[in-house]
C-alpha cells in the first residue's frame, strides 16, 4: 500500500471460516500488511476504542477495516456509526463486507460513511474471487494518514 505508516488491516467477522478465507485471498494478492481478526461486534469496539481488554492498547498504525455487520454482541452499523462519528477515528477507512445485499441496509452504511460496500457471494469460488478482487483494490489503494490513533 502506498503510505508512510504501514496500515494493519482488521476483519471484523465473527465466522472463523470466512475470515480466514478473506485473509488467504488478501495474502495471494501480496499483501504482506498486519491482518487482526476481531471474532465479535464487542471485540472490534474494544480494539478502536482501546477499551475493555483493549484498554492499555496503543494502535500506532493507520487502521482498515473489512466489517462484517451481521455480528454478536454489538452489530456492525453500530461499529460503523461509531467510528464515522469520533474525531480519532471517523477517517479510518470502513469497507462493509457481508452477506446482505437489502438496499435499505447499503444505503444506511453509506449514509453512516462506509467508504465501500461488498456483498459477499454465496458460492464458495465466487466468494474467493470476490476477495481477491478485493485485495487487488486494497494493494493500489491509497489511505489517509492516522489522526493521533492511540
Amino acid at each position: 500500500m502506498a503510505n508512510p505508516e504501514p496500515v494493519t488491516i482488521v476483519i471484523v467477522e465473527d465466522d472463523a471460516g470466512h475470515a480466514r478465507l478473506i485473509e488467504k485471498n488478501i495474502r495471494r494478492c501480496n499483501i504482506t500488511n498486519h491482518i487482526r481478526i476481531c471474532k465479535d461486534g464487542r471485540e472490534a469496539s474494544d480494539y478502536f476504542f482501546c477499551e475493555g481488554e483493549y484498554a492499555d492498547c496503543t494502535h500506532p498504525t493507520p487502521l482498515l477495516i473489512l466489517l462484517d455487520l451481521n455480528l454478536p454482541k454489538v452489530h456492525g452499523l453500530q461499529i460503523l456509526e461509531r467510528i464515522k462519528t469520533a474525531p480519532r477515528t471517523r477517517s479510518t477507512p470502513v469497507v462493509v463486507l457481508t452477506s446482505t445485499d437489502d438496499k435499505r441496509e447499503v444505503d444506511r452504511c453509506y449514509e453512516l460513511g462506509c467508504n465501500v460496500f461488498v456483498t459477499k457471494p454465496l458460492d464458495y469460488e465466487q466468494f474467493s474471487e470476490a476477495i481477491r478482487k478485493l485485495g487487488l483494490f486494497l494493494s493500489v489503494v491509497t489511505l489517509p494518514a492516522a489522526e493521533g490513533q492511540g
